[in-house]
């Protein structure tokens, strides 16, 4: 009996322990499963609240440097004197070259390289072009106000559709096409109710905005063909992002400038020595102006990852509006009612453009999807 109660005792103590922590294990899972997801929860909720304030902080920083580029462009070139739009542009070239490099150094930009000839030589088509959409919206803002130059620059995507036919046999929808009428038609009576119409500065700024578009396609063409494969491309090749691609373009883009400077502006150099020592506070001008462009690119680069392609090109064409209210209000420039219809008519066309090219997108990818899924 003493034997057999002895037995028993241990058999229920150790049934009591196991039932003890089976109901500690249930108690710790039930707080792991129930109260866990709910810190997880609050920490998404965390994370996105801080990815949302970073992405409207870099929004911000964004339309500021494309605002404050375009004003203290237009400041110097028509209100300071300084008249020397190619020698401006050849400045802001070598700043961008500068920061690019102590950029990559710093790792705030991702490091990538360029180890062929022929990958280096389809950049510096690239590089040449973009030199020359700078220096074409440059020297129309000697002759033409801001506002005109927004509403001519609103036209990229009646270009850019153009090349793409021409260049690679790129066919939009009918949609996409019947959006460009706007947009041509609303410049056109932009163009015939401005007041300060100069007719070399609406060339060049046409010529700046057709190297845009231009340079956009080729971007394309170039470095990412259309249908290749990135294991088809050839060695060596590699798919540059914008701050990378600026900072191989700069180079070239600085002698290609510096030539144009040569032969267009030869007294340049001595305009500028003669402004810095009458006035010192215009090397602090013209430095301020030189690292803003430098910011435009940048802040370019950090809007597109943090919010995307497709919407940035809708804050691209919020930007356009903005940037025109404002340098009517500071340099306060006629307009008049014809103007202001063309340039709306213009921007309605380029918001249906872009809302065409976001459904076409869509409707791409879903079908890739679809095949995918088959396979």
């Amino acid at each position: 009996k003493h034997q057999y109660s002895r037995w028993t005792r241990r058999r229920f103590h150790a049934r009591f322990n196991d039932v003890q922590q089976r109901r500690v294990e249930t108690i710790v899972e039930t707080k792991r499963v129930c109260i866990q997801p709910s810190f997880r929860a609050r920490s998404s909720r965390r994370h996105d609240a801080e990815m949302n304030s970073a992405s409207v902080i870099v929004v911000a920083c964004w339309y500021s440097a494309n605002i404050g580029v375009l004003l203290l462009n237009k400041y110097l070139l028509s209100v300071w004197g300084f008249k020397f739009p190619v020698f401006m542009t050849l400045c802001h070239m070598i700043m961008c070259s500068i920061l690019s490099a102590a950029a990559r150094e710093f790792r705030i930009v991702p490091k990538q390289y360029i180890r062929t000839r022929r990958h280096y030589s389809k950049v510096a088509i690239l590089a040449m072009t973009f030199a020359l959409s700078v220096l074409g919206g440059n020297v129309s803002l000697r002759y033409i106000p801001v506002s005109f130059n927004q509403a001519l620059g609103a036209t990229t995507p009646f270009f850019t559709a153009i090349f793409a036919y021409v260049l690679l046999q790129k066919k939009e929808s009918s949609e996409t096409y019947m959006s460009l009428v706007p947009v041509v038609g609303g410049i056109a009576i932009a163009t015939w109710g401005e007041p300060s119409f100069h007719f070399l500065g609406f060339i060049a700024c046409l010529v700046g905005v057709c190297c845009r578009a231009l340079k956009s396609v080729l971007q394309g063409w170039l470095l990412s063909p259309v249908g290749e494969k990135a294991e088809d491309r050839p060695v060596g090749e590699t798919k540059l992002d914008s701050m990378s691609l600026l900072y191989y373009m700069s180079p070239v883009a600085i002698v290609t400038l510096g030539i144009c400077t040569c032969i267009m502006e030869p007294n340049a150099l001595s305009a500028f020595h003669e402004a810095a020592v009458l006035n010192p506070s215009f090397i602090a001008i013209l430095l301020a102006n030189c690292f803003i462009a430098y910011l435009v690119n940048l802040t370019n680069f950090l809007v597109t990852a943090h919010v995307g392609a497709l919407t940035l090109q809708v804050l691209g064409n919020a930007k356009g509006v903005v940037c025109t209210i404002v340098s009517i209000m500071l340099f306060r420039n006629p307009i008049t009612f014809r103007s202001v219809l063309g340039y709306t008519i213009t921007m309605i066309g380029v918001w249906l453009y872009s809302s065409s090219k976001r459904r076409s997108a869509r409707l791409l990818a879903a079908l890739e999807n679809a095949s995918r899924s088959k396979v």
